[in-house]
C-alpha cells in the first residue's frame, strides 16, 4: 500500500512541502501526498485531524504528517491525531534559541509574507521575464540581470520564469533558430551584454522527444535537425566563452540553482 503523507501549515504549506519532499526523496518508494494550507483555527485543525484519523482507519497505517504550525493550540490538535508527526519549526527553533540566546517570536505568515519592497521586486522581475521571453524584443536587454541563450525547447523560458518568481532576478532569454544556423552569431544587443549571457544546452535525443510532442514528424523536430542545432550552438558558446549547462537530466529548480552558482548572482529570498 502506498504510504500517505500530509503537509500541513497555518500558512501556505510551502515550507512543509519543501522540507517533506527533501526528506522523502531519499527513499526509493512512492508516496501519496495531500497538502493542507491555512489551518488557522482550532475548528479547521479538528477537521484536519479527522481526515488524518479517517486515513488511519481506512489504511491501518498511521500517515506521515509534516507541518510548520506556529500556534501551539492548533499544533497540539494535529499532534493528537493518529499520525507520525514531524514538526519542522520547533525541531530547529528550540536549539537555535539556546545557541543564539534569543527567544523566538513567531509571527503567522512571516516566512512567505509580503513586504512592499520584496513584492515589487518580484513582480517587476516576473513582468520583465515575460516581456523579454524568447527574443520577443531586444530593446531592454541592458536591464537584464541575466540573459539565457539556447535552441528552442531547451528550457530557457521555464528557467527564466523560475529565476524571476523565486529570486526576483530579471532574466531575459533568446532563442537560436533553424534560420540562424548557417551564420550563427551573437546579435549586437547580446554582444553589448556579453557578461550577462548564459547558455543552456540539451541532449539532441531528448530535444527530439520534446519537439516531437509539439510538432510531430516535422523538420523542426527531426533528430538530424536537433543534432545540428545543438552542435552549432555549443560551438558558439565555446567560441564566445559563454558559460553553459546541460539541462537534459535536471529539473527547472536544479537548472536555476546551477545558473546562480556559476554566475554568482545574488539570491533575493522572499
Amino acid at each position: 500500500m502506498t504510504p500517505k503523507v500530509f503537509y500541513i501549515s497555518d500558512g501556505t504549506a510551502i515550507t512543509a512541502e519543501v522540507f517533506g519532499h527533501a526528506v522523502l526523496s531519499q527513499f526509493p518508494i512512492e508516496f501519496e501526498a495531500l497538502t493542507i494550507p491555512f489551518v488557522e483555527t482550532v475548528q479547521r485543525a479538528q477537521k484536519v485531524k479527522q481526515q488524518i484519523n479517517d486515513c488511519f482507519i481506512t489504511t491501518g497505517e498511521r500517515p506521515l504528517v509534516f507541518h510548520s504550525i506556529i500556534n501551539p493550540e492548533i499544533r497540539n490538535v494535529i499532534f493528537s491525531s493518529e499520525c507520525v508527526d514531524y514538526d519542522f519549526l520547533n525541531t530547529f527553533v528550540a536549539p537555535l534559541e539556546q545557541h543564539l540566546g534569543v527567544q523566538a517570536k513567531p509571527i503567522l505568515h512571516r516566512t512567505h509574507g509580503k513586504s512592499n519592497h520584496s513584492y515589487d521586486t518580484r513582480i517587476d522581475a516576473i513582468n520583465y521575464a515575460m516581456e523579454n521571453d524568447d527574443g520577443q524584443t531586444m530593446k531592454h536587454m541592458d536591464k537584464a540581470d541575466i540573459i539565457l541563450l539556447g535552441v528552442s525547447r531547451c528550457g530557457k523560458t521555464p528557467s527564466s520564469l523560475y529565476l524571476s518568481m523565486q529570486f526576483g532576478i530579471k532574466a531575459a532569454n533568446y532563442p537560436f533558430t533553424e534560420d540562424d544556423m548557417d551564420h550563427l552569431k551573437l546579435p549586437e544587443s547580446l554582444k553589448r551584454n556579453k557578461s550577462k549571457l548564459f547558455g543552456l544546452t540539451i541532449d539532441p535525443h531528448r530535444l527530439h522527444e520534446i519537439r516531437q510532442s509539439r510538432m510531430e514528424n516535422s523538420r523542426y523536430s527531426s533528430l538530424r535537425q536537433c543534432r545540428l542545432e545543438v552542435k552549432e550552438v555549443e560551438m558558439l558558446f565555446k567560441k564566445e566563452r559563454i558559460p553553459f549547462v546541460n539541462t537534459t537530466n535536471h529539473s527547472v529548480e536544479e537548472i536555476a540553482t546551477k545558473i546562480l552558482d556559476i554566475t554568482g548572482l545574488d539570491r533575493h529570498m522572499f
